[in-house]
């Protein structure tokens, strides 16, 4: 079964479009390296808790937005193998400023207990 790294977090609102540039730019790079999927997605319904959330883990603001992404590998051992070189790799290295704060981003490895993903057939041509 694969390994998923995940990670949470906070991005200003106003940097969204240097996110997605700096996340594209390091998408392939992960591929290269053995990587099956690399996802990213934007808060959009993040609830506040009662006890705790996304926004108290990752000490978001009101004016930051919830990143939760993950990249697929196709087991530890490829991710393991690939990690130092990617950090390594100079392709990774940001052209400006980092566009969220690393310091609060949360990140850790998985190894999948359950995984029901339904692939759906091509829709036949009329």
């Amino acid at each position: 079964m694969s390994y998923i790294q995940g990670f949470v977090i906070p991005v200003p609102t106003a940097n969204k479009d240097a996110y997605l540039a700096l996340a594209s730019k390091a998408a392939p790079v992960f591929v290269e390296y053995g990587a099956l999927r690399v996802v990213e997605t934007w808060g959009d319904a993040v609830p506040e808790g009662d006890v705790t959330d996304f926004w108290s883990a990752v000490q978001a603001t009101g004016d930051e937005a919830i990143v939760f992404s993950w990249i697929e590998w196709p087991d530890r051992e490829t991710y393991v193998a690939a990690e130092a070189k990617i950090m390594a790799d100079p392709r990774m290295a940001p052209d400006g400023p980092m566009p969220f704060d690393g310091k609060r981003m949360i990140y850790a490895g998985f190894a999948p207990l359950l995984d029901t993903m339904v692939v759906q057939a091509p829709a036949e041509e009329a």
